[in-house]
């Protein structure tokens, strides 16, 4: 039987997983959310295939990624949780918007809109659960064209390195 406290845990891990883009928190929040690399999948989204990345480097394109957006909010509820030890996966529909300035937005509309599911992976470590794996499956999207270039990974040298 898994206890309560790790259910309370993995859940409220994934409100530190929204709050990093929702408080745009990429310093503190981050290493309190995931290992230190982390396999994403957001190919329903920004089409880019699922990769294993370094989580400074994860930490850093996601910064860029939410940069131009005034606003975002993401609520991820109807959270199912199964815990195998040391191991747990967590099932959750997530409904997120994204607001660009009004100026970027040309009298279009100004909100990006995404709906669906994620399916993401934890792990227990020294320093409490962390999720080692994200996926996002997108059932449905409005106005995808405000969500920008999809990221890149890899680019040292953009960093400056």
């Amino acid at each position: 039987m898994t206890s309560l406290a790790d259910r309370i845990e993995l859940i409220e891990l994934m409100g530190r997983y929204a709050d990093i883009a929702d408080l745009k928190d990429f310093g503190r929040l981050p290493a309190l959310v995931y290992t230190d690399s982390v396999t994403l999948d957001f190919s329903s989204v920004v089409g880019l295939p699922p990769m294993t990345v370094p989580l400074d480097e994860y930490v850093h394109v996601l910064g860029r990624a939410f940069a131009p957006f005034s606003a975002t909010h993401h609520a991820i509820t109807g959270h199912v949780v199964e815990i195998d030890g040391d191991r747990a996966t967590l099932h959750a529909h997530v409904r997120a918007e994204h607001w660009v300035p009004e100026e970027q937005a040309g009298g279009g509309p100004d909100r990006w809109l995404v709906v669906g599911f994620y399916d993401n992976e934890a792990v227990r470590t020294p320093r409490g659960w962390r999720l080692s794996s994200v996926k996002l499956t997108a059932t449905h999207q409005e106005n995808a064209h405000l969500s920008g270039p999809a990221p890149s990974y890899g680019h040292a040298a953009e960093r400056g390195e």
